[in-house]
């Protein structure tokens, strides 16, 4: 049975998402130092482009990543079992949902959780042309956030959350352990999670990564400059601000920043902000796990390591934890 994808949007809710990221932009740059929320990347331009980063010969996350699934979906889906409801934290293009799909038995319906209406919305109408015998409900939300959200019924025996692509590096360990136990509390028992983990690794590999020789990966960091002018009315000037990711290696976590290389104030709406020459603004951490901390994170949380699978180089771990 195929459901049409419900709409996403209404006036209300479009105003009401443009007021919290006003309030999180000035927050974020009225702070010391200065900081934008990395789920602001994701409009239409920022997710393509960071389609375009998964496929760079630096960016190694997502071409390992998808050597696993497709090497171990099978487990995984044995583990998870038949009759599940999956639902999915920041889908994107779903491209790694497909292996489970696959392999998944008798699946109780797709739930994809993104902040993206447009990519979102697209993925949806795709993967329902691909599985017409799946039920698919989108929803558009914040996925770290879910308490105003309300999951389908759809009789399920069990509910099941896959967070790949190493988002959970974007969290810092309180918001991760708090993210968990959100999805403790949404799957319930007998859930899961399945989740994937960027390990520890030397620097080289880490910042090559962020720093890409096509200028892809800049280009996805200043968009998010790009969609504030846009929705909020601001008047950044692109050429001002340098991309530049570093490994901190004291707490294990690439940090990417946007670096004004002169004195400025930007107009945001009404409001005047005002950077000094070589200034930053943080717009993502992406933390990198040893297993022992993943484990105590997880135990913190109300969740206990079933399964990990690895790559060869161990670069990269998607694990399967189930509610303690």
């Amino acid at each position: 049975m195929t459901t049409a994808a419900p709409s996403l949007y209404t006036a209300p809710r479009v105003d009401r998402m443009r007021m919290e990221m006003r309030a999180d932009v000035l927050a974020g740059l009225r702070s010391r130092p200065k900081t934008l929320p990395s789920k602001y990347f994701y409009d239409a331009t920022g997710s393509e482009l960071f389609e375009r980063i998964t496929t760079l010969a630096e960016y190694y996350l997502t071409r390992t990543e998808l050597s696993i699934m497709a090497k171990y979906a099978p487990e995984m889906t044995a583990l998870i079992g038949p009759g599940c409801l999956l639902i999915e934290y920041g889908s994107g293009s779903c491209a790694k949902t497909r292996l489970l799909l696959e392999s998944l038995r008798a699946p109780a319906g797709y739930v994809p959780i993104d902040i993206s209406g447009p990519a979102l919305h697209i993925s949806a109408q795709n993967l329902m042309r691909q599985y017409p015998r799946l039920i698919v409900h989108p929803l558009c939300a914040d996925f770290t956030d879910l308490r105003s959200v309300s999951l389908p019924d759809m009789r399920e025996a069990h509910r099941v959350v896959y967070f790949p692509g190493s988002t959970i590096g974007n969290l810092t360990p309180i918001q991760a352990e708090q993210l968990l136990r959100q999805t403790a509390r949404l799957v319930g028992r007998p859930g899961g999670l399945l989740l994937g983990v960027d390990l520890q690794k030397d620097r080289r590999t880490l910042e090559r990564a962020y720093n890409d020789r096509q200028g892809i990966t800049a280009a996805f960091n200043r968009n998010i400059l790009v969609r504030i002018n846009r929705e909020l009315a601001a008047d950044f000037d692109l050429d001002r601000f340098e991309h530049r990711a570093l490994y901190n290696s004291v707490v294990g976590r690439i940090e990417m920043h946007l670096i004004s290389d002169r004195y400025q104030q930007v107009a945001i709406g009404n409001a005047r902000i005002a950077f000094a020459g070589g200034e930053t603004i943080c717009t993502e951490y992406s933390y990198k796990y040893k297993v022992e901390d993943l484990e105590k994170l997880a135990l913190a949380a109300g969740l206990c390591i079933d399964r990990m699978w690895t790559d060869d180089r161990r670069y990269f771990a998607v694990v399967f934890l189930r509610t303690a």
